[in-house]
């Protein structure tokens, strides 16, 4: 498996020096959040995908995947009542998956909760234009060579699609071998209810699950709160997980650097202990 640092959590320094300071503590890879490029990363000639790439090359390492899909630009929603909105939004996950392939990376994360909100009185239309808009990007994702994982967030956080099961019973309504989900750490400890090794348990092998993010409950990064990796790691081990970890704090305590550096080592801690 392959280690990544969500870019966001170091997005002060040019991207060049990101790639740099991630390869220097041991990191295979970046996960880039688009709006840490440009504020309109979706506009053709926005990003220059060529030197973004370069430069993940020049430093060693590689840009994996894209999450934080709908930040930029304002006004997207997967969920509005209204064709037009959603219609927008689609045009800007189709731009965000060709992206995505020009970078190198091989997996979108599509989280990004504000831009998924349940319409009152009309929740079963809302998961049903929902799906929908997953469904319409399917085939972009297939040309493109990537896999765009719907990620399934705590209550607090969103306000559907909160269980990995919700996300694997959307993907099997798709059909199509290039949507899938993922695990998000943070999320299943904030709901208290099966563990992140018995997710992957269920769900890497059925095919459902092609990501993972890695932060504790609290919102920090692994091993700066009570969640222990280490059955986490074990269990992505013996299914033969060849995908990519990527560390995804949103608390940086004491800050970003030390948050990504703290992470890291902790990891590949983990990791050396588990080949004993």
């Amino acid at each position: 498996m392959k280690f990544a640092l969500c870019n966001e959590v170091i997005r002060e320094m040019p991207f060049p020096a990101q790639c740099e300071f991630a390869a220097a503590l041991g990191y295979d890879g970046l996960e880039v959040a688009p709006f840490t490029l440009s504020e309109r990363p979706h506009e053709t000639g926005a990003i220059d995908a060529a030197a973004t790439r370069r430069a993940a090359r020049d430093a060693g390492i590689e840009i994996v995947s894209l999450h934080w899909l709908l930040v930029a630009p304002e006004g997207l929603s997967i969920t509005d009542p209204d064709d037009n909105v959603r219609a927008r939004t689609i045009d800007v996950m189709r731009r965000l998956i060709d992206l995505c392939g020009e970078l190198g990376g091989t997996a979108l994360v599509h989280g990004s909760p504000l831009q998924r909100r349940l319409t009152a009185g009309d929740e079963d239309g809302t998961r049903d234009r929902a799906t929908a808009c997953f469904a319409a990007v399917a085939d972009t994702a297939k040309a493109a060579g990537v896999l765009y994982c719907i990620e399934a967030l705590a209550p607090q956080d969103a306000e559907f699609i909160n269980r990995v099961s919700e996300a694997a019973a959307m993907v099997d309504v798709i059909g199509s071998p290039h949507v899938r989900t993922m695990l998000d750490c943070c999320a299943t400890a904030r709901l208290d209810e099966e563990t992140p090794a018995d997710l992957i348990d269920r769900w890497l092998p059925s095919g459902h699950m092609a990501h993972v993010q890695v932060n504790d409950g609290n919102g920090q990064g692994p091993g700066q709160g009570d969640l222990d990796f280490k059955p986490i790691l074990a269990a992505l081990q013996r299914h033969g997980y060849a995908g990519t970890v990527a560390v995804e704090p949103f608390d940086y305590v004491p800050d970003g650097p030390a948050a990504a550096a703290r992470a890291i080592g902790y990891l590949r801690g983990i990791e050396e202990a588990l080949r004993v």
